[in-house]
C-alpha cells in the first residue's frame, strides 16, 4: 500500500564505475563501485535476487550494471 521512496545517492562518476562482482565458484553477487584508476572495489550491497539488483540500480539512478567474474 505505502511504498518507501528510495533516496537517490551519488557516486564519483569520473573515478568510479558501477559493477556487479560475481563469484564463479559460489555464484555470490556483490554490487559496488570499481575505481577506474586503481582497480579497487568498494562493496555496497549483496545481490540475492532481481529485486536487490533493481534496488541498487534505483538507489544510484543506473540503467544497466555490467558483471565481472
Amino acid at each position: 500500500m505505502f511504498h518507501k521512496k528510495i533516496k537517490q545517492k551519488e557516486y564519483d562518476v569520473e573515478n568510479q564505475k558501477p559493477v556487479i562482482r560475481c563469484s564463479i565458484c559460489t555464484g555470490e553477487q556483490v554490487a559496488g563501485f570499481k575505481n577506474i584508476h586503481t582497480g579497487k572495489f568498494e562493496e555496497i550491497m549483496l545481490i540475492n535476487g532481481e529485486k536487490d539488483l533493481e534496488a541498487f540500480m534505483a538507489m544510484y539512478g543506473l540503467s544497466a550494471v555490467p558483471k565481472e567474474y
